[in-house]
């Protein structure tokens, strides 16, 4: 998502990235000894088109805290680029990891030194060096080589806490921020309580761009010790004395000065909500309670540690161990809970304050175009009741708000991106047996989405399908619908692609709740790709209302009707009828020329998410070794540098592409629970499952060198196709492939 539009680092070259990550990395002999939480890299995706930052606090943490270099809740700006010099805080954030969204609700804290100090960001900024920078999942902590002062960091799900060790001799001082809109925001010092308290009030972009959002982040500050001085700032104007900030700034902070430490720590607890700045300070105390930072950063790693370990990978290189278990953390930060610890949250879509049953989270913040394609799927696999709490989450959004959004961001309708993938996201949950959410209210608001358009005042906000009237009226969106009312106007032919695809898997649940008359109409509605697909080229192709296709054609250059990637990509996106789209194309000898092509032509772009099922599409023409091959030459694209990522992760998208692949299996046509076998990248892998039961990947005489597979044996039995069903992967059970460094012989006979 995003990718072409995503700012770039002016003048970064990766060689150079490449080399700084050398100073970050252990060496390859003490990484073999090494844990899945130690061989984490969170700096891996903050250069290059990555857009991750180093974000510290458990899974699914509610609110991330990272290093800031860029002092900004503006669209497409990441906290965190590892090019950036200096560090201008240390923020809570709500950026979606990977995206080109923006941050929103945050807050930062910034430690300064000195009798004068300054408080605007681009002014009080602190160089570091490197060598002092550590970054892990549960914690980082960096020397500000300006003020001589240590910054450790850890944080709870909704707490940030922190270790400020201060040089002696001199004031110590302690920055709060938000970045919020002109004249809006509010911060409050209260000495008597060594607390600073205040909130950000959040906007929307996209549809209803600039609107409210109906909430605001709230933040309570708790110090260790009493303040000598505090004050607040508007703009650059400074307040000693002053208690109160309110509306009326272009900026807005507190200070509050602690005079001289004499070398010891300081001790900060940042408690954060989206209700109020009571529940900020309740769930502080609630997951705080009264542990230490040390006791806090030990439970973070035990989180870790669990989640990580569902996976255990042997063999490989120490630079692709790095690699996988880097990209299951960025796999695992989103979408984020927004509930308060007492079940308090906002309703979705501004519907008002709500309350969840004990035990239950409520989720927000989904890249859903993205991540329904891995992500979702992998959770499936490694926390299934984790997922289902992701898909109801979904439901009581839709229930909320009367419509099914397409892709949910700060708790609203944005109708950025295209598709409606709650249909994919509700299947595939309910296709594997995950049902612990509202299946009946989950179908009926599917349903909706896919037949009914809303009032108009409705659709502008951003509810309902995108260009349905037209999608029904032609069986495709044709190229006269501009479809205004959208983030991403035009984009006619992926538009119809996706939503056949949604027709099909809603099709399939019809079918398999009985509704046979909707699944009728949906699986005659999921066959519509043909209507943009020209079988006079082989390709998809902008139609008109008339009938005929648009003037001139180039399948290899961009296009309006195309959603970031190309008409070639596009063409391959039926993942719902692969034999269908085989033989539009002429056979199977046909197809596997049109994807060799796409290949040699360098029009495959792993960067970018409309492409990444396509390698394993030679396995259905029969070609195996060919997906095989293109498998691991996808996987060598990413690198255990800052710059290690070939696209903007996308809420994880982009790392759960490869921790799948790497494990040897992708569903390509999610909703239906079966995998396509690529290339195994390592020797051994183990999926742990919650009920203790595991299994086992094996490649046996894996190398570099030897990507095909010559023999495939699942639970002592050949394995006929290159395919596994998603009930075998959840039990006890053992897949072995023999590797070869030929691909003339396969496993797979057709």
């Amino acid at each position: 998502m995003f990718h072409s539009s995503c700012a770039k680092l002016p003048g970064l070259r990766f060689a150079v990235v490449s080399s700084l990550a050398a100073l970050l990395v252990p060496s390859a002999t003490s990484l073999l000894a090494q844990t899945p939480y130690e061989q984490v890299h969170p700096l891996v995706g903050t250069a290059h088109e990555g857009q991750t930052s180093p974000f510290v606090g458990p899974p699914y943490a509610m609110t991330s805290w990272t290093p800031e270099t860029r002092p900004s809740e503006a669209k497409c700006v990441a906290p965190y680029y590892f090019a950036d010099k200096q560090i201008t805080g240390f923020r809570g954030s709500h950026w979606m990891s990977g995206s080109c969204g923006q941050d929103y609700g945050t807050v930062t804290v910034m430690p300064v030194t000195g009798e004068h100090f300054e408080v605007v960001p681009a002014q009080r900024g602190s160089d570091f060096d490197r060598a002092t920078e550590h970054a892990a999942p549960a914690s980082y902590s960096v020397t500000l080589s300006r003020y001589a002062t240590r910054v450790e960091m850890t944080a709870t799900a909704r707490t940030g806490i922190f270790r400020i060790t201060y040089p002696a001799g001199t004031p110590a001082t302690l920055l709060f921020q938000s970045y919020t809109h002109p004249n809006e925001g509010f911060v409050k010092v209260l000495p008597e309580r060594h607390m600073v308290v205040g909130y950000n009030p959040v906007r929307r972009i996209y549809q209803g761009n600039g609107q409210t959002a109906g909430f605001s982040g709230y933040f309570a500050a708790r110090v260790d010790r009493a303040f000598t001085q505090s004050g607040t700032w508007c703009g650059a104007a400074v307040h000693p004395g002053t208690l109160e900030q309110g509306a009326g700034c272009t900026g807005l902070g507190a200070f509050v000065t602690l005079g001289d430490t004499l070398g010891h720590p300081v001790v900060v607890l940042v408690g954060t909500s989206f209700t109020s700045i009571e529940e900020a300070e309740k769930n502080l105390d609630a997951e705080v309670a009264n542990r230490g930072f040390d006791a806090i950063q030990h439970a973070d790693e035990a989180l870790w540690h669990k989640s990580l370990n569902s996976l255990e990978v042997e063999g490989g290189t120490a630079e692709q161990r790095t690699v996988f278990y880097t990209a299951l953390y960025h796999s695992l930060l989103g979408p984020r809970p927004v509930n308060d610890v007492d079940g308090s949250y906002n309703g979705f879509a501004q519907s008002g304050l709500k309350h969840l049953p004990k035990g239950e989270e409520y989720y927000d913040d989904y890249s859903l175009w993205d991540t329904f394609r891995a992500l979702h799927p992998l959770l499936t696999i490694i926390d299934p009741k984790h997922q289902e709490q992701i898909v109801q989450s979904f439901v009581l959004k839709g229930e909320q708000a009367g419509f099914l959004p397409i892709f949910p961001i700060w708790n609203n309708f944005t109708s950025e991106m295209i598709g409606d993938h709650a249909v994919s996201l509700f299947t595939d949950a309910w296709q594997k047996g995950l049902r612990h959410f509202d299946v009946a209210e989950a179908y009926r608001l599917a349903m909706q989405n896919a037949t009914v358009t809303p009032p108009r005042d409705q659709y502008v906000d951003g509810k309902g399908r995108r260009a349905l009237t037209s999608y029904e009226k032609y069986g495709y969106i044709p190229l006269e619908d501009h479809v205004r009312d959208a983030f991403h106007d035009n984009e006619q032919v992926s538009r119809t692609l996706e939503y056949a695809y949604d027709d099909a898997m809603l099709a399939d649940w019809a079918g398999a709740l009985g509704k046979k008359d909707d699944e009728a109409m949906l699986r005659k509605r999921s066959e519509n790709w043909r209507n943009v697909f020209d079988a006079s080229v082989g390709f998809v192709r902008g139609r008109h209302e008339d009938g005929s296709w648009v003037e001139p054609f180039e399948p290899g250059k961009n296009a309006s009707y195309i959603t970031e990637g190309l008409p070639w990509q596009y063409t391959f996106f039926v993942p719902q009828n692969i034999p269908g789209l085989i033989e539009a194309m002429g056979g199977r000898e046909r197809f596997i020329a049109k994807l060799d092509g796409l290949f040699e032509r360098n029009l495959y772009d792993q960067g970018n998410e409309p492409s990444h099922h396509i390698p394993y599409l030679y396995n259905y023409a029969g070609a195996y070794a060919k997906t095989e091959a293109q498998i691991r030459k996808s996987l060598a694209l990413y690198t255990d540098a800052p710059g290690g990522l070939p696209g903007n992760d996308d809420d994880g998208q982009m790392s759960a592409w490869w921790v799948m692949s790497a494990m040897g299996f992708y569903e390509v046509c999610p909703g239906r629970p079966v995998y396509s076998i690529g290339s195994p990248l390592f020797e051994r892998v183990t999926i742990h499952h919650a009920d203790g039961t595991s299994f086992v990947i094996e490649a046996i005489g894996n190398s570099d060198s030897a990507p095909y597979i010559r023999t495939a044996m699942l639970n002592g039995k050949p394995l006929a196709t290159p395919q596994i069903d998603h009930t075998s992967l959840m039990k006890t059970g053992h897949l072995v492939f023999q590797m070869s460094g030929s691909p003339k012989v396969s496993a797979f006979v057709r």
